[in-house]
């Protein structure tokens, strides 16, 4: 009885000893998905993602890389000290029209999954873009003039305080 209890307390120990590292157990991702929006074409946009280091230990971003070559991306090199952020940037080439979804995998060290995290949005031509965002100018212009004005300060006799 005492050998079992020995080996199933070894057997334990050593499964705890071994056990791998999750990404959630080392960073946390302000957010996964960061949707660009309207981009005009040909005018690339850098986005940025903040990463947290949720563990005890100083956490080194491994690796970041794009899944197709249509982004460029760059990342803290430095280790992240525990509760401090780093960042992961990456940039559209919006060279088509359309919409798209782009991911960039994460490789942090010690941690032998993978992270994805994405880029999302919709490449419209330049012309279509110019027209978009002249509604969008003209729609701010006209919520300014028709706000209300802010309420003023009275008192209950109606004078101003």
């Amino acid at each position: 009885m005492k050998k079992l209890f020995l080996s199933l307390t070894a057997l334990t120990f050593s499964a705890i000893m071994f056990a791998q590292k999750t990404v959630a157990d080392v960073a946390k991702f302000e957010t996964e998905t960061i949707n660009q929006g309207y981009l005009k074409q040909n005018e690339p946009k850098e986005v940025k993602f903040v990463v947290t280091n949720i563990s005890k230990e100083p956490l080194i971003i491994e690796q970041a890389n794009p899944t197709c070559g249509c982004t460029m991306g760059d990342y803290t090199k430095s280790p992240i000290a525990p509760g401090a952020t780093g960042f992961i940037s990456a940039k559209f080439n919006a060279a088509n029209a359309g919409h798209f979804t782009k991911n960039l995998t994460v490789k942090f060290a010690g941690v032998d999954e993978m992270k994805s995290i994405t880029i999302t949005g919709d490449v419209l031509a330049a012309e279509e873009y110019d027209k978009w965002a002249a509604e969008e100018a003209k729609k701010k212009t006209s919520d300014a003039t028709t706000a209300k004005p802010a309420p003023s300060s009275k008192n209950k006799t109606g004078s101003k305080n």
